[in-house]
């Protein structure tokens, strides 16, 4: 059975390393395939199936699209989308665009905060389409004020509701959703818990995203307790929702190794035959 890891990101948004090595540690882990989901862009893929090519490891189109609920992030992944569906480079180009207006007023209430970070240092850290967080986090490190840039994510930084904390300018996820399926995709929660940190909220959730398209769920998570991932997993058999498993990889602190968990071929060929039908 061959096995793919569905959530994994490189240097074109906030993983380390280039499209190209993040499938050579792909195959490295023994894996048949990855989607590679960097953040609001589908940049690295030609790099990324180039060397799958080479590798003879599958690059599967993938992107992680922000999205935004009440003031909480929510993170769409978006599989087999026509990566030139042009509402879909619209509003992905949009997406980028105010993640640098984002950045520059996180470093102002850094600045004010007394940290000495500027713009040059986030965007030295920022090799791709997608300024994020991380970015801004890695320059916090550079300017000596946190030892690591998860250190950086907590109520006194840049966590949701941090002091330097700025919040995105995105679409609902019901409209993610729906600009995903569009794009003749389909539409997957990313770590569903991050969505309320409450099981049963982030349930509710998703029960109404599904009926608004969604077409599956990231079950297995590195950050989901086995709880989480039964709740989760019958939530996905009785919602009719593609269950998926992945690593998250980005290559850092960030997310877990390669392969943390996968996803077997014949559910892969199930989310290829829901977006096949769009």
């Amino acid at each position: 059975m061959k096995r793919y890891d569905l959530h994994t990101h490189s240097n074109v948004s906030d993983g380390a390393l280039p499209p190209a090595e993040v499938v050579r540690r792909a195959a490295g882990a023994g894996l048949d395939g990855i989607a590679l989901t960097d953040h609001d862009s589908t940049g690295g893929l030609a790099e990324a199936r180039a060397e799958g090519e080479r590798a003879g490891l599958e690059v599967l189109t993938g992107c992680e699209i922000s999205a935004q609920l009440e003031g909480k992030s929510v993170h769409v992944l978006g599989y087999f989308m026509d990566t030139e569906h042009p509402r879909l480079v619209e509003e992905l180009r949009w997406i980028q665009d105010d993640r640098v207006v984002r950045a520059e007023k996180m470093v102002e209430k850094l600045q004010k905060l007394g940290v000495a970070v500027t713009m040059d240092m986030v965007r030295a850290h920022a090799e791709g389409d997608s300024i994020g967080r991380p970015h801004v986090a890695a320059a916090m490190v550079d300017a000596g004020v946190v030892p690591t840039t998860v250190d950086a994510f907590t109520k006194d930084w840049i966590l949701e509701g941090g002091r330097a904390y700025v919040d995105k300018r995105v679409m609902a996820p019901v409209d993610t959703i729906a600009l995903i399926v569009e794009a003749g995709g389909v539409a997957a929660v990313a770590h569903p818990i991050w969505v309320e940190n409450d099981l049963g909220r982030s349930v509710e959730r998703i029960e109404e995203w599904a009926e608004a398209g969604l077409g599956a769920l990231e079950v297995d998570h590195p950050e989901h307790e086995e709880l989480w991932r039964r709740t989760y997993g019958d939530l996905a058999k009785r919602l009719d929702l593609v269950r998926t498993g992945s690593s998250d990889f980005h290559g850092n602190a960030h997310g877990g190794p390669m392969g943390a968990n996968t996803t077997d071929e014949d559910v892969v060929a199930e989310l290829r035959a829901r977006a096949a039908r769009r």
